[in-house]
């Protein structure tokens, strides 16, 4: 089942609901005036097979209009970034290093992103404003150092991320991303959560990035030089991962950076990932 979190347009209260596809197009049943509360209180609590119920029994009260999405998890602790982690994508700087041995790892900030549909916003400190389609992990069940082999039971679901990057501002410093990662709302995530129980098989999903049109990135996780149950259990060796935390996987070559000359984004571009049968992340691009 997919949820999503959204602000009701008519009177500006954030709410949640499942996702109904229909003829008519997107429909959001509202769980929040029922029963109160957001995602993350019941992906804490291990309680998604009851909201899942609770959403089967619900009718659709909004429409895709009636709605602006917002980034499904609002009240998450930690958005944790995996980069370079495709063979290919590895492959692409062309520096004739080795794989790696370890994860690249790096953190993002709430305010960095946005909801579904809306814009990723080009600050005047660079227009070297890139895209990268992703697939995220969303954490259900918490824990240090979990094993390998029990990761899995740990994701409450998937969502997409479009981990939008300020490129020559991650070369600012000598050892970290951290400022061109996270611009406000250079990010998108979303449309919505997918819960754990659609997924089969966490090492054959498909991630696929358009730009007006365009494909421009294209793999599957069965290329992930650390796959998902590696991630988790990593991660969880030097930090706690919590409920409702999103860890982004990385993304596939292709990113206009790569290309000769680059090719970054500009105002007036679609940028679409469609992906792990989420569905598909759709924004626009404005400058600031």
């Amino acid at each position: 089942m997919k949820f999503s979190t959204y602000k009701i347009k008519s009177t500006g209260v954030v709410s949640y609901g499942s996702v109904i596809k229909s003829d008519a197009g997107m429909q959001f049943t509202d769980i929040r005036a029922e029963y109160g509360q957001h995602l993350k209180y019941w992906i804490e609590r291990d309680a998604m097979d009851e909201l899942q119920s609770i959403a089967a029994n619900l009718s659709a009260k909004y429409t895709e209009e009636e709605i602006e999405y917002m980034v499904p998890i609002q009240h998450g602790e930690k958005i944790v970034c995996i980069g370079v982690n495709y063979a290919k994508r590895n492959a692409e700087y062309k520096d004739n290093s080795d794989l790696p041995k370890y994860p690249s790892v790096f953190l993002r900030y709430h305010d960095s992103f946005v909801g579904h549909r809306q814009n990723m916003v080009r600050p005047p400190e660079s227009h070297k404003l890139d895209y990268e389609g992703e697939i995220v992990i969303i954490i259900g069940k918490g824990g240090r150092r979990i094993p390998r082999e029990k990761a899995l039971d740990h994701i409450a679901g998937l969502t997409l991320m479009n981990e939008g990057t300020i490129r020559d501002w991650v070369r600012h410093a000598k050892f970290n991303v951290t400022q061109g990662k996270n611009f406000d709302k250079t990010g998108i995530i979303g449309p919505w959560m997918m819960t754990a129980d659609e997924i089969a098989d966490y090492n054959n999903l498909d991630i696929q990035t358009k730009v007006n049109g365009e494909i421009r990135q294209q793999d599957n996780t069965s290329n992930l030089m650390f796959p998902f149950d590696y991630i988790i259990s990593y991660l969880s060796t030097f930090m706690t991962l919590k409920p409702g935390d999103m860890i982004s996987t990385g993304t596939p070559n292709g990113a206009g950076a790569r290309f000769d000359p680059p090719i970054y984004l500009v105002p007036g571009d679609i940028v679409e990932i469609t992906g792990a049968g989420v569905g598909t992340l759709s924004n626009g691009v404005i400058d600031e």
